[in-house]
């Protein structure tokens, strides 16, 4: 009966959380006006009309791609829109007014980290939004052993560690949801 209020409680935050959409829309498209290009992910270029000018790329560790007439571009860090307005100016010189497409074919670049006391520890590609308590559920849950008011979540801000709690009994009973935080890209859940 516990472990039955406990898959209730998870679809419920889930799905308040799931109608949100930050990394992909209905048809799977990533919206071009907020996500954030990371390393990994891969792109598809095309410019109409110029077949050779269509390509799948990955964003390279450094952050860059490189594309054809034009050398290399930086990538990770821009969104959609910022990326194709760069390459469309560089294109101009070769092809005139390009008709450019800029699409995240597959997001790779957003991983968490879930550690410690859980049954299947390791690094998860995020493809939606997730909670702190769908993060554990990827991992297996916690063990046994975890100390289930605390666990802590590591976030690093522009060169800064920023530390939350999580108390999965609170969570889970429907108490301080606040600390449920949504998960960002390199985040690390630690269960002690």
């Amino acid at each position: 009966m516990k472990a039955f209020r406990l898959l209730i409680v998870v679809v419920l935050i889930g799905g308040c959380w799931a109608g949100i959409g930050w990394a992909a829309d209905k048809t799977g498209a990533v919206p071009s006006d907020s996500y954030l290009i990371g390393t990994g992910d891969v792109l598809e270029i095309a410019v109409w009309k110029e077949e050779a000018l269509t390509k799948r790329l990955s964003v390279l560790p450094d952050g860059k791609i490189t594309f054809p007439l034009i050398g290399e571009v930086q990538a990770a860090g821009r969104t959609v829109a910022q990326l194709k307005k760069d390459i469309e100016s560089r294109l101009v010189p070769y092809v005139s007014d390009p008709a450019l497409s800029v699409i995240v074919h597959q997001v790779n670049s957003l991983m968490i980290y879930v550690i410690g006391r859980v049954k299947q520890p390791g690094r998860f590609v995020l493809n939606l939004k997730i909670n702190v308590l769908q993060a554990l559920s990827m991992a297996g849950g916690l063990n046994s052993f975890a100390k289930r008011d605390q666990i802590k979540i590591f976030r690093g801000s522009e060169g800064k560690n920023v530390i939350y709690n999580f108390d999965y009994d609170d969570v889970s009973a429907g108490k301080n949801l606040s600390q449920n935080i949504i998960l960002m890209r390199g985040d690390v859940v630690v269960a002690r």
